[in-house]
């Protein structure tokens, strides 16, 4: 049997640890922390912003808010961010999880996820494409493309996505001609 959340809490509450990441490159910050406190167990998750399908702003959202779209996805882009390019995928349709897909639009997801990969990657100078899954937010399924400039080692990895929160915006016409040469390599 798993463990539940109030077994799990109340084996960590008072052991976390923090790990060394002041001594990692790629670590976005400097000086001494220490992890919160673990909150405990909530009777219910909040509901996350469209919920059922009710009220999604997503499933709302007309295709002029896209870059690209087809007959069943649609790709958003976000920014100008700090990194070149953060686009996300997700279907027309309202699935909350990747499991709610039916087959076929699975099969699709794979094939459209190398080609925003590579799509992305042809702007030139992009080290890597990472692509991630979150969904704590909004319950419409989608997926983050986030493009880290190439050749500045201290943005590999997990810590991509706070390095673009931290760097200044891309400058507006680079992030257009960015955007621009993702959507030509999609057609």
């Amino acid at each position: 049997m798993p463990e539940t959340p109030e077994e799990l809490y109340e084996r960590v509450k008072d052991r976390l640890r923090m790990p060394p990441v002041e001594e990692w490159d790629t670590f976005p910050f400097d000086g001494e922390m220490s992890p919160r406190a673990l909150l405990a167990p909530v009777e219910r998750e909040k509901p996350r912003q469209g919920e059922g399908g009710v009220d999604c702003r997503r499933c709302r959202a007309l295709d002029d808010d896209y870059v690209w779209t087809s007959e069943r996805w649609r790709l958003l882009a976000l920014g100008p961010t700090g990194l070149p390019v953060i686009v996300m995928l997700e279907p027309r349709e309202h699935f909350a999880e990747p499991g709610d897909l039916p087959d076929e639009l699975a099969a699709e997801l794979g094939v459209l996820q190398a080609r925003i990969e590579r799509a992305i990657r042809s702007i030139g100078e992009i080290g890597r494409v990472h692509v991630c899954r979150w969904g704590d937010g909004g319950e419409h399924l989608h997926w983050w493309f986030i493009a880290r400039p190439a050749r500045i080692p201290q943005l590999i990895g997990s810590f991509a996505a706070i390095w673009d929160d931290i760097l200044p915006p891309v400058p507006e016409e680079i992030w257009r001609a960015n955007i621009d040469a993702v959507v030509a390599a999609l057609r």
